[in-house]
C-alpha cells in the first residue's frame, strides 16, 4: 500500500470522465488499498481515484467516526439507482478542494449498486453522512465537484481562489529551481 498525491483544485483531471472497469483483478483491489491509505491519511472519508489522477470507476469510502471501528466500503462502477424525493443539506468538503466547505443540498437516501472487492455484485441503500458521501464520490466519476451544487458566484470564488494558490506555487517551485 502507498499514499498517493491528491490532485487538486484547478486541475482539469478532475473533470475527466471515469472509464469502467472491466474486471475486478489484483490491480484494482491494490489501487483500492492505496487509495484507501490515501484517504485515511488525509484525513477523509472519501475518495474517487479519479481524485489520485486515475481516471477509473473506483471509490473508498469510511463513513465511521473517528471513535468508531474503520467500516471501509470498496465500490466498483457504482451507479445510484433510485434517490429519495427528500432532500437533506449537509456541509460537504473535498479532499481535492482542502478546507472549502459548504453546505450542498441532496437526496437524503439514495440506493447503489456496485462491484465489491471481489467481484461481486451488491446494492446498498444508505441515508446521512453515508448517503451525501456515496452521491458525492460518485459525482467525481462523472467529473462533477461539490462546488458544481453552489451559484456561481461561490463557484467562480472558489476557483478563483484556487487557481491564484495553483499559480502562486508554481511561480515558487520555477524560482527555486533556478537557485
Amino acid at each position: 500500500m502507498a499514499i498517493r498525491p491528491i490532485i487538486s483544485l484547478p486541475d482539469p483531471r478532475l473533470r475527466l470522465k471515469s472509464e469502467p472497469i472491466a474486471v475486478v483483478d489484483d490491480a484494482v483491489r491494490a489501487l483500492m488499498d492505496d487509495m484507501l491509505e490515501t484517504m485515511y491519511d488525509a484525513p477523509g472519508i472519501g475518495l474517487a481515484a479519479v481524485q489520485i489522477g486515475v481516471p477509473k470507476r473506483v471509490i473508498v469510502i469510511d463513513p465511521a467516526k473517528k471513535d468508531e471501528e474503520p467500516r471501509a466500503l470498496f465500490l466498483v462502477n457504482p451507479q445510484i439507482v433510485w434517490s429519495s424525493e427528500a432532500r437533506s443539506s449537509y456541509e460537504e468538503g473535498c479532499l481535492s478542494i482542502p478546507d472549502y466547505y459548504e453546505e450542498v443540498e441532496r437526496p437524503s437516501k439514495v440506493r447503489a449498486r456496485f462491484l465489491d472487492r471481489m467481484g461481486k455484485l451488491q446494492e446498498i441503500e444508505a441515508e446521512g453522512v453515508l448517503a451525501t458521501a456515496l452521491q458525492h464520490e460518485i459525482d467525481h466519476l462523472n467529473g462533477v465537484l461539490f462546488i458544481d451544487y453552489l451559484s456561481k458566484l461561490k463557484r467562480d470564488r472558489v476557483v478563483k481562489k484556487f487557481t491564484k494558490a495553483a499559480k502562486r506555487e508554481a511561480e515558487e517551485r520555477a524560482a527555486e529551481a533556478r537557485v
